[in-house]
């Protein structure tokens, strides 16, 4: 059976996750067809060029540096050519990447927190930076080495406030949601003492109510922004971030005005590039300069929160059709497909994620742009990437409108041209990468990712193998926020959940139950065994992993039964959940220290005083 790509890049035919040959429709092939469209016949004279030293490029120019001085390239480049984005004597970009990401040389355990979950008391109802830094103070004391957080990227700042992390508006700037308003300067003349009642309202709420903490923020932030004198730090950083930072500012100011669907705009200001908005930025130039605010704030907040400790920040794989990427990019995404995965291990019938596809032959026309910016504002501030569903860096499952999951189809990316991107930003940032290589991988992935020294995901829940055979080269994980914790697993209640909330057959739920039990039960763990019994064998055998990163999960220190995020579900609480342990307990809460005791192969008393002191 042919696996190749037709002239569009499309796989019609392709092997899925039980090894089974399947073949995408004619009709979808068309449908894709019509999508992409033909790129123009220079392409390939104006696409950019990526390459690394010691490398034949058959090129013969002057190259202009991006620092600005220049060199002479002769085919070959040369070894201590430098590294980064410059341009040859035709126009092209020529983009030089090590080839290789950084790679920490000693392993490491670290918390996986969905940030918003993890509320303190002082908190807004939702978790925030402060959070952060005193999750990773106590991590540090704990003897961990990182923190690995759901996607901190910006929704549009109107109400209802996006969910799922997930689904962002961008996936360059991060959420101002996350903001600690107590920390921001100025807001001690803000008299926050009114506003007790509601968020005493926040604080005893049983779910993460972004809406209400969102309104609340965004009132008393604007009220500090517009009587907060003229800040030399902001005029210099917003000097620096330069304008893709007063893009994003322009598509929220907009967003508020006209709501959350630049679709739905007037038509003189629905694209970046249209004829209106130079006159907007004129006129809303306070507005535009409220949200450039934000993100100083939280480019301040979030390093102070990681400090010296790595942090992985979360990259989805897309971002809303409707925000503020697809405004500033409308010719790159494609219009009236989604991106999705067709049915294998994490789910049954396929899934849709709602976002549209980059075209990839326009990528390359934009100089690989949206990826780039995408990559480098992900890592800023962190030292740490997950890629979520990196596999799409190769090919992505495209659904056309209307159709279902398993109605799509593959699609082809110059994988190694992102692959490079990817390496040089980590090179630049000293930032670790991780890809999520879960569900179907076709044969060669997991080898380009480690030649390129991209850690790959190893989940307790898939692995046929156990722990200790898994490779170095990789974060190991008991779970996933896709995936059931240990507590959920173990009592049953997790069946319970997705028989409610998806259309799941239920033998189907019991089964895959049954087959995770399986692997938790390997090394003899009693049927009837309590919950706590169950936390402590999983991150014993996670313990065993000679894998560079181990992943611990909040939820299973505290004995979690529900999961973050049922997938495919719209009408379960998902991404709102929050901890059922407020932060400053942590430290106190006995399955924190038989937890970590577990993984380290000590007796549950040997860690007890360590679990202690959060936020002391």
């Amino acid at each position: 059976m042919s696996t190749s790509t037709d002239a569009w890049g499309i796989q019609q035919d392709w092997v899925d996750a039980d090894d089974q040959p399947q073949r995408a429709s004619d009709a979808t092939v068309a449908t894709l067809r019509e999508v992409i469209g033909e790129p123009p016949p220079d392409l390939e004279e104006r696409a950019p060029v990526v390459t690394r030293p010691g490398r034949s490029t058959g090129i013969r120019s002057t190259v202009t540096c991006e620092d600005g001085s220049t060199r002479e390239l002769d085919d070959v480049v040369p070894e201590d050519f430098p590294l980064g984005y410059h341009r040859l004597a035709d126009g092209r970009r020529l983009i030089v990447s090590p080839g290789r990401c950084h790679v920490p040389q000693e392993q490491a355990w670290g918390w996986t927190v969905q940030l918003y979950a993890a509320r303190s008391r002082r908190s807004w109802g939702i978790g925030d930076l402060r959070d952060l830094r005193t999750l990773r103070e106590w991590t540090e004391q704990l003897g961990g080495g990182f923190l690995l957080v759901n996607p901190l990227h910006a929704v549009a700042p109107t109400v209802p406030q996006e969910t799922s992390p997930y689904l962002p508006a961008t996936r360059r700037f991060r959420n101002p949601l996350y903001l600690a308003v107590e920390d921001v300067p100025g807001v001690e003349d803000a008299d926050l003492e009114r506003h007790d009642a509601e968020l005493a309202t926040l604080r005893a709420a049983g779910l993460v109510e972004r809406d209400g903490a969102w309104t609340l923020k965004r009132s008393v932030l604007r009220a500090v922004f517009d009587r907060s004198p003229e800040d030399p730090s902001f005029a210099a950083w917003r000097a620096a971030a330069g304008p893709a930072v007063e893009g994003w500012a322009t598509w929220c100011a907009l967003a508020e005005e006209h709501g959350p669907d630049r679709l739905a705009w007037p038509e003189a200001v629905r694209r970046q590039d249209a004829g209106g908005v130079a006159a907007y930025v004129r006129e809303h130039a306070e507005d535009i300069g409220f949200h450039v605010w934000l993100q100083w704030l939280l480019d301040g907040q979030l390093r102070a929160a990681t400090g010296s400790t790595t942090v992985l920040q979360d990259l989805p794989i897309g971002v809303s059709g409707s925000g503020a990427d697809a405004w500033a990019w409308d010719d790159v995404l494609a219009t009236g497909v989604t991106v999705g995965a067709p049915p294998d291990m994490l789910n049954s019938v396929g899934q849709d994620w709602g976002s549209p596809p980059l075209v990839p032959w326009r990528l390359r026309a934009a100089d690989y742009e949206p990826f780039v910016e995408s990559i480098r504002g992900t890592i800023a501030g962190a030292g740490g990437l997950r890629i979520d569903h990196v596999m799409g860096l190769f090919r992505l499952w495209w659904i056309p409108a209307d159709a279902g999951p398993q109605e799509g189809a593959y699609v082809r990316y110059p994988a190694d041209d992102l692959l490079d991107i990817v390496a040089l930003e980590s090179h630049r940032a000293g930032a670790v990468v991780v890809g999520e290589d879960l569900g179907t991988v076709e044969p060669g992935v997991r080898e380009a990712l480690a030649e390129r020294g991209i850690l790959s995901y190893k989940v307790l829940w898939f692995e046929d193998e156990p722990p200790a055979r898994w490779p170095e080269g990789a974060l190991a994980a008991v779970t996933t926020h896709d995936l059931p914790t240990v507590a959920g697993l173990w009592t049953g209640s997790d069946v319970v959940d997705q028989l409610a909330a998806t259309d799941m057959a239920e033998d189907d739920v019991r089964s895959g139950r049954e087959d995770l039990l399986e692997r938790l039960r390997r090394d003899g763990l009693a049927a009837d065994a309590p919950v706590e019994d169950a936390v402590v064998e999983a991150y014993r055998q996670l313990g065993t992993a000679p894998s560079l990163l181990l992943s611990v999960a909040l939820e299973d220190a505290v004995a979690e039964e529900r999961r973050p995020n049922v997938p495919g579900t719209t009408e379960r609480d998902n991404w709102r959940l929050p901890l059922g342990v407020p932060l400053e307990d942590l430290g106190d809460h006995p399955g924190v220290a038989r937890l970590l005791a577990a993984m380290r192969g000590e007796a549950p008393e040997a860690a007890s005083d360590r679990g202690r002191s959060v936020g002391g």
